[in-house]
């Protein structure tokens, strides 16, 4: 008698596919934690520097450690002039993901070492994530027609992005909300984009062959993007007062309303409620709450006719938008934020090697005879 055949976990949903030391969830209970940090400790408390640091070596930096991580981090902007050209060759109608992905790929060619396995690939950790600001920044500026982009390297992460994005400094406020924005969207456990990193780590191919695989997995619209979405809702709706109605017309043509829901919170994503309360400072700031009170009316709608919680991606764009930050530039600073959390579990797989290869249940046909090319109809 044959065995049953195993259940399929279609999208691999609850499957346990490694241990890990960086990133806990608690769907129940709606807790995210970073190394054993509470994400509202870190947001309240932390700077995406200190996050960083937190990720690759386990721990939060002292004072000299931090000071020295935003020094090399700061010296690290600058890119070699021969990917600054290939930058300014792009077509400026072009995808900022589809950007980031061949600037990341092609940078490994400038910097060989620092991409292989092994203790250089922790300077290869910190160089991307001062480098995919700068990358950012000179397709941004080109096709913004801005100045040149400088490095900067007295600005924190949060105030060097705005100022390479929009080429002015940040208020205090909008620097710490990125900030805290970065923090947010730092790490996230074996979401897509990092697992494609892991997988790709687990061959033994290079670091930035692994955060080119995160990249391409995050411009897929299922895993970035929703946040674009949220903000296109929102100008949709255009005044609170309508949105209501405008939800209730959605919902009922089975239409998906974005930034609601999620795989492993069961409550509402603690990131959401973080960056809620920013989209109200940063709306308070501007004299314009209108992104925030019509998401509001959304998220209430949306719970009482379907019981979803809103996820980290309806705010995200209601704090950046009032900034100046163009939608098509939500994904890719997620993947500015991410590639901290990316390349700390590249890290970690490249110690804890083991090749990530699942099984599939096969549900063809079997023993077909084979028939002559000149007897096939």
């Amino acid at each position: 008698m044959a065995e049953p055949a195993p259940r399929v976990q279609r999208g691999l949903e609850e499957v346990v596919a490694l241990e890990s030391r960086i990133c806990f969830i608690d769907g129940k209970l709606g807790r995210l934690i970073y190394r054993g940090y509470d994400i509202r400790d870190l947001a309240a408390n932390a700077t995406f520097e200190e996050v960083a640091h937190l990720l690759w070596y386990g721990r939060l930096p002292n004072a000299k450690e931090l000071a020295e991580l935003r020094a090399r981090l700061g010296a690290l902007r600058t890119l070699p002039d021969g990917l600054v050209r290939l930058i300014d060759s792009l077509p400026t109608d072009a995808s900022p993901m589809d950007v980031l992905r061949t600037a990341v790929s092609a940078l490994a060619l400038f910097e060989p070492t620092e991409t292989k396995p092994g203790a250089g690939a922790i300077a290869g950790a910190e160089r991307l994530t001062a480098a995919l600001p700068t990358i950012l920044g000179l397709f941004q500026r080109r096709r913004a027609g801005l100045p040149k982009l400088a490095p900067r390297p007295e600005l924190s992460a949060a105030a060097y992005l705005l100022y390479a994005l929009l080429n002015r400094d940040a208020s205090t406020l909008e620097e710490r909300a990125l900030d805290v924005a970065l923090i947010l969207h730092a790490d996230h456990e074996l979401n897509a984009s990092t697992f494609a990193a892991r997988v790709t780590a687990s061959t033994l191919s290079d670091l930035y062959s692994s955060v080119t695989s995160a990249i391409g997995a995050l411009k897929g619209p299922l895993h970035g993007g929703a946040n674009e979405r949220a903000i296109e809702l929102a100008d949709q709706i255009g005044s609170p007062d309508r949105a209501e109605a405008i939800v209730k017309e959605k919902l009922a043509r089975h239409e998906r309303i974005m930034g609601f829901g999620h795989r492993v919170y069961k409550v509402e994503d603690p990131r959401a409620t973080i960056l809620r309360e920013w989209s109200r400072q940063i709306g308070e700031a501007k004299g314009d709450l209108r992104y925030y009170q019509i998401l509001e009316q959304v998220r209430q709608v949306v719970h009482r006719e379907k019981g979803l919680y809103a996820n980290l991606d309806l705010y995200s764009g209601s704090v950046y938008t009032p900034i100046g930050i163009p939608k098509d530039l939500f994904t890719p600073i997620f993947a500015v934020s991410r590639v901290a959390g990316w390349t700390a579990h590249i890290l970690e797989e490249y110690e804890d090697l083991r090749l990530i290869r699942p099984t599939a249940q096969y549900i063809g046909p079997l023993d077909l005879p084979w028939v002559p090319i000149a007897k096939r109809s």
